[in-house]
C-alpha cells in the first residue's frame, strides 16, 4: 500500500498543493511552523477521518474559509483509488471513493492504514488512560470493522445515557430508558472487550522481541489489559452501579473506563515494575517507541500489507541507537517523515527517495 500523491485545497495554511510522494523514503524538511505536520495531518484524516490532533473539522478548514478539500491516489493490491473529502464546517464531510459517494464516513476506515508517530506519543505510556484508550482504539478501528462500529454505538450510547442520568431529576418518568440502555451497552461494550482482550494477546507476542533489541536485552516488556469490568460480569456490575451512577449523573462502569499497564522485567523470574508509574523517562519513552514499531507490525499481519509510516518530527527526540533502529525497521515501508534538518540521515547515511523542503505553506521538491 503506498500513496502516490496528495491534494489539498484551503486545509490549514495550504490554499493549493499537489505533492507527488516516492513509494520509498519521503522527507519533508523546513522551520517550524511552515505546515509540514499540515501534510501528515491530511493524510492521517483521509485514512482515518479524523485528526491526529483531535481537532474538529472547521478548525483545520483555512482562514476565512467555508470549506476543504482532500484528494488522496493510493496503490494498494496493485490497484489505483482516489479519496475525495470534503470538510465543511459544521456540517458531516462529504467523502467519494473514486467519485461515488459513500454514506457513512466509517465506510472509509481501514482503506487506507496508517502508522502515525509523534513527539507526543512517546509520552503515551505516561498520560493518562485515556491516552492509551485512544492509542488501542484507533488502531483496532483501522483493522476491523465490527469493533469500529460497536466502539461508535456504544460511545454513542454512553453519551445519551448520561443525558438521562442528569435529566433524571427533572424527568423521573425517563428512567425506564436506562434499562434499554443497559441492555444495548452490555451487548456493544462486550465486543469491545473481546476484541481489546486479543488485541493485547497479539500485541504482546509482537512487543517483547522488539522492547528485548531496543533495550541490547536488559529488558522484558510485557503489556496487561486492564478492563474496567469483566465481559461475563458486565450486566450485573451495570445494574448494581444504578445508584451510584445517578448520583454521579455519568455512567461509572464500562470499557470507556478501560485501561492497560506495561510491565519492565530485569529477567523472566522478576515481578517487575509498572512504568506508567514508577519507570524512568528513559523506560517510558523507550516502551512507547516498542509501541509504535508494534503497531506496524501488527498492521502488516493483519492485514497483509505494509501501512504507510508517517514520522512528525520523531528523530530529533531518540537519542542514536534508537534513531538507528526506527531506520532500520523502515524497510521497504512507505514513509513520510517531517524534520527541520538534515542531519540526521546524512549522519545515519540514509537513503533519502524524494527530498522536498516546506516554507510557509509552499512545498517545492529538491530531488
Amino acid at each position: 500500500m503506498i500513496i502516490k500523491s496528495l491534494e489539498l485545497a484551503d486545509f490549514r495554511n495550504y490554499d493549493n498543493l499537489k505533492i507527488d510522494f516516492s513509494s520509498g523514503t519521503n522527507i519533508l524538511y523546513g522551520d517550524n511552523a511552515q505546515g509540514k505536520t499540515n501534510i501528515l495531518e491530511a493524510i492521517y484524516v483521509s485514512a482515518t477521518t479524523k485528526s491526529h490532533k483531535g481537532s474538529k473539522d472547521k478548525e483545520i478548514i483555512g482562514f476565512g474559509k467555508e470549506e476543504a478539500h482532500i484528494r488522496t491516489i493510493l496503490e494498494k493490491d496493485g490497484a489505483e483509488y482516489r479519496v475525495d473529502m470534503h470538510l465543511r464546517g459544521n456540517r458531516s464531510k462529504g467523502i467519494a471513493i473514486d467519485g461515488q459517494k459513500i454514506k457513512r464516513a466509517s465506510d472509509l476506515i481501514g482503506m487506507l492504514n496508517v502508522v502515525f508517530f509523534s513527539p507526543e506519543d512517546l509520552s503515551i505510556i505516561k498520560n493518562g488512560p485515556s491516552e492509551r484508550r485512544r492509542f488501542m482504539d484507533m488502531e483496532l478501528c483501522q483493522l476491523d470493522q465490527i469493533y469500529l462500529n460497536s466502539l461508535s454505538k456504544y460511545n454513542k450510547l454512553v453519551v445519551e445515557r448520561n443525558k438521562v442520568l442528569k435529566d433524571l431529576f427533572e424527568h423521573p418518568e425517563n428512567s425506564v430508558l436506562l434499562d434499554v440502555q443497559d441492555k444495548q451497552l452490555c451487548e456493544y461494550g462486550s465486543i469491545i472487550i473481546k476484541a481489546r482482550e486479543k488485541f493485547i494477546t497479539e500485541l504482546n507476542e509482537i512487543i517483547r522481541p522488539i522492547h528485548e533489541k531496543l533495550t541490547g536485552g536488559k529488558e522484558l516488556l510485557s503489556v496487561y489489559y486492564e478492563p474496567n469490568v469483566e465481559q461475563a460480569e458486565f450486566e450485573k456490575k451495570l445494574s448494581s452501579s444504578r445508584k451510584k451512577d445517578i448520583y454521579a449523573k455519568q455512567t461509572t462502569v464500562g470499557p470507556h473506563k478501560d485501561d492497560f499497564s506495561f510491565i519492565v522485567r530485569k529477567s523472566s523470574e522478576d515481578d517487575g515494575i509498572d512504568i506508567r508509574k514508577y519507570g524512568s523517562q528513559g523506560q517510558q519513552r523507550t516502551a512507547s517507541l516498542s509501541l509504535k514499531l508494534s503497531e506496524i507490525e501488527i498492521v502488516k499481519k493483519s492485514k497483509k500489507e505494509n501501512p504507510v509510516l508517517l514520522l512528525d518530527d520523531v528523530l530529533s527526540e531518540l537519542d542514536s541507537n534508537r534513531q538507528n533502529y526506527l531506520l532500520n525497521t523502515i524497510g521497504n515501508i512507505q514513509t513520510i517523515i517531517t524534520c527541520t534538518g538534515l542531519d540526521e540521515f546524512v549522519n545515519n547515511r540514509f537513503e533519502i527517495d524524494k527530498l522536498f523542503r516546506v516554507t510557509d505553506g509552499t512545498v517545492s521538491s529538491e530531488n
